[in-house]
């Protein structure tokens, strides 16, 4: 049902140009529909994939059940009580967390200065070495970022460039004993290149700033 909901949400807003009531709703046309866009050469927007994206919940999945994430979370089922030494914590905090935030930082750094960090018009794309990167044309610098069809419908842009929002249950003792064992972790916060939360046993929400102190955050239900 999920994947049905977010095919429905997505298909309706693949082509700007389409009526809504022409966009398929059943099922198998759904199917047919993105099968069909994601094999077409000519397509030059074949998926919005990981566009809007803007947080991270690492938790019971009871946490965000009821809650439309409007398609813009990554979510990683965590039950820290079965967690007892904390080795799972840790290989989320320095596996999913880094992966998240490499995918958030390329769409934010493409739309937020995509002239240095994007890589152009994908209609005029050469690529380099395989994969190096890619020539927006004949020459010019090297290009590694998200072309522009990437994150924008011709329109306007798709993706809201906001740093990556990591939201965890589990104790806060846990999560700072593992940044201070991982400086490459702990960085991400202590810079600003994400944002980093806890969720207490209460559902309170603290949030870590960059001196490495925890405040409690007032959110709104």
């Amino acid at each position: 049902m999920a994947n049905l909901a977010g095919r429905c949400e997505r298909a309706s807003t693949c082509n700007p140009r389409q009526p809504v009531d022409q966009t398929p709703t059943q099922p198998s046309k759904l199917k047919r529909f993105f099968a069909t866009r994601a094999k077409d050469w000519a397509q030059m927007r074949p998926e919005w994939g990981l566009c809007d994206n803007a947080a991270l919940i690492v938790g019971p999945r009871t946490l965000s059940r009821q809650i439309n994430l409007q398609g813009r979370s990554f979510l990683h089922d965590y039950d820290w009580h079965r967690d007892s030494d904390f080795s799972q914590l840790t290989a989320i905090l320095t596996a999913p967390v880094v992966v998240t935030n490499w995918i958030n930082l390329q769409y934010f750094a493409s739309v937020t200065a995509p002239e240095k960090f994007g890589s152009g018009n994908k209609l005029l794309h050469n690529i380099v070495g395989g994969h190096i990167g890619v020539f927006e044309g004949n020459g010019g610098d090297l290009r590694i970022g998200l072309s522009h069809q990437s994150v924008h419908d011709g329109r306007r842009y798709r993706h809201q460039p906001v740093r990556l929002s990591v939201f965890i249950a589990a104790p806060r003792e846990a999560i700072d004993s593992i940044l201070a064992r991982h400086n490459d972790i702990a960085a991400l916060a202590n810079h600003g290149w994400l944002y980093l939360m806890q969720i207490d046993a209460q559902g309170a929400v603290w949030q870590r700033d960059r001196s490495g102190q925890w405040y409690h955050l007032n959110v709104a239900t």
